[in-house]
C-alpha cells in the first residue's frame, strides 16, 4: 500500500503540516479547541489523501461527471434555498450544514480533464468553448452567492485545464493584455473611482469596497481598512527573525482580525520573521514544482491536466492569501493551505492531494 508513494511530495506536504501545527498552536492557544481541531483535522485530511492514493487514476475518470453534476445541483439548491450567513448564502443544511462550493475545487478540474481526455487528438474550437461553459456555470453561481475567493479559486483551476489542453496563445494574450490595463488604470485613477458615490458596474458593493481599500486602506483605518492595516504592521514589526514562538505583540494582543483563518500568515510572519516566511514560502514551491513535475511525467492527458490544475490550486491558495494578508491583492476569503482553521478546506486539500499521490503512483506503476 505504501509502495509507490512520492517521497519529495510527502516531504513538502509534512513541512507545511509542521508549520501548521505550530502556528496554529501559538496563534490559537486562547481560542479553546482550535489546535486540538486543526490537528484532527490533518489526521482527517491524512487518512483521505491515503485512501485515494490507492484509487487508480481511471477509476478518478469514472467520478468526473458525477461529482461534478452534484456539485452544479448543490449550488442551485444553495442559490434557492440555502442558508445566509454576514450577508452572503453560501450554505445548505442536508442534516448536516455543507459549502457545496467547496466541492467544485475538486469536480471542476476532473470534470474539464475529463473532457479533454475523451476528446483527444481530435480537439476543435467548440470544444474549447464547450469547456468554458462547463467553467462558468459553477463560477457565476459562486458569484452570485457571494463568494469571490472560491469563485476566483476554481476559476483558476478551470482556465489552468483549459490551457495546458492546448489553448492558443492568441486567445490568452489579449485577456492578460486588458487585465493588466485594468489595474493600471486603477493605480493611476483610483482617487476618482472610489470617490464618494461612484458605482462600479458588475461587481458588489463589498468586492468594490475592497478594491478601493486596498488602493488605500487609510481611507477608513479602523473600519474597512482595519484587516490590511494590521496584517502589514504585524508582518512587519517581525523582522528578519521574528519576535519569537508565542511572543507576538500584535497576534496576542488581539490587534490581528481572523489570526486563525484568513490572517494567520500575519500572525506567522511577525513570530518567525522574513527567515520563517522564506522557509513557508519554500515549502509550498516545493509542492507546486513536484506536482508540475507529477504532471510532466503522467502518463495520460487525464492525468497531466488534473495534476497540473493541482498545482495551479495550491499556487493560487498560497498566492491570494499571501497577497491580501501583505496589501498587494484585495482581502476575499482564501486560507492558506495546511496554516488556517478550516475543517472543509482541510478535506479538499486532502481529496487534491491524494488524486496527486495516485497520478504519481500510477506513474511509477507504468514505468516499472
Amino acid at each position: 500500500m505504501l509502495r509507490g508513494f512520492d517521497g519529495p511530495l510527502a516531504f513538502a506536504i509534512f513541512l507545511l503540516c509542521g508549520l501548521g501545527l505550530l502556528t496554529m498552536y501559538s496563534s490559537g492557544y486562547d481560542h479553546g479547541t482550535r489546535f486540538v481541531d486543526h490537528a484532527r483535522n490533518m489526521l482527517i485530511a491524512g487518512f483521505i489523501l491515503f485512501v485515494v492514493a490507492q484509487v487508480p487514476p481511471q477509476r478518478l475518470m469514472r467520478v468526473a461527471v458525477p461529482l461534478y453534476t452534484v456539485g452544479v445541483a448543490l449550488l442551485i439548491a444553495v442559490a434557492l434555498f440555502g442558508l445566509t450567513k454576514k450577508g452572503a448564502r453560501r450554505w445548505l443544511n442536508v442534516g448536516v450544514v455543507i459549502q457545496p462550493s467547496e466541492i467544485m475545487k475538486i469536480a471542476m478540474p476532473l470534470m474539464l480533464a475529463w473532457w479533454f481526455q475523451k476528446r483527444e487528438g481530435a480537439l476543435r474550437a467548440v470544444d474549447f468553448l464547450a469547456a468554458g461553459v462547463l467553467l462558468a456555470v459553477p463560477v457565476g453561481l459562486i458569484m452570485k452567492q457571494p463568494d469571490l475567493g472560491t469563485a476566483l479559486l476554481v476559476l483558476a483551476s478551470g482556465v489552468s485545464v483549459i490551457f495546458f489542453a492546448g489553448l492558443s496563445w492568441r486567445l490568452v494574450v489579449p485577456p492578460v493584455v486588458l487585465g493588466v490595463a485594468a489595474i493600471g488604470a486603477l493605480v493611476f485613477f483610483g482617487d476618482d473611482w472610489c470617490a464618494e458615490g461612484v458605482r462600479w458596474p458588475i461587481l458588489h458593493d463589498y468586492q468594490q469596497q475592497r478594491i478601493c481599500t486596498l488602493l488605500d486602506p487609510t481611507r477608513d483605518p479602523l473600519g474597512k481598512g482595519f484587516h490590511i492595516i494590521q496584517g502589514m504592521i504585524a508582518i512587519g514589526s517581525g523582522g528578519f527573525t521574528g519576535k519569537g514562538f508565542m511572543q507576538g505583540t500584535q497576534t496576542h494582543l488581539e490587534f490581528v482580525p481572523e489570526r486563525t483563518t484568513d490572517f494567520i500568515f500575519a500572525a506567522f510572519g511577525e513570530e518567525f520573521g522574513l527567515l520563517g516566511a522564506l522557509l513557508l514560502i519554500g515549502g509550498f514551491i516545493a509542492l507546486v514544482l513536484r506536482a508540475l513535475v507529477i504532471a510532466a511525467q503522467a502518463p495520460t492527458l487525464f492525468t497531466r491536466l488534473l495534476a497540473g490544475a493541482i498545482a495551479v490550486m495550491f499556487f493560487s491558495y498560497a498566492f491570494v492569501n499571501m497577497g491580501m494578508v501583505s496589501g498587494i491583492l484585495p482581502v476575499v476569503g482564501v486560507p492558506l493551505p495546511f496554516i488556517s482553521y478550516g475543517g472543509t478546506a482541510m478535506v479538499t486539500l486532502g481529496l487534491a492531494l491524494g488524486m496527486l499521490m495516485s497520478i504519481s503512483r500510477a506513474k511509477r506503476l507504468v514505468q516499472t
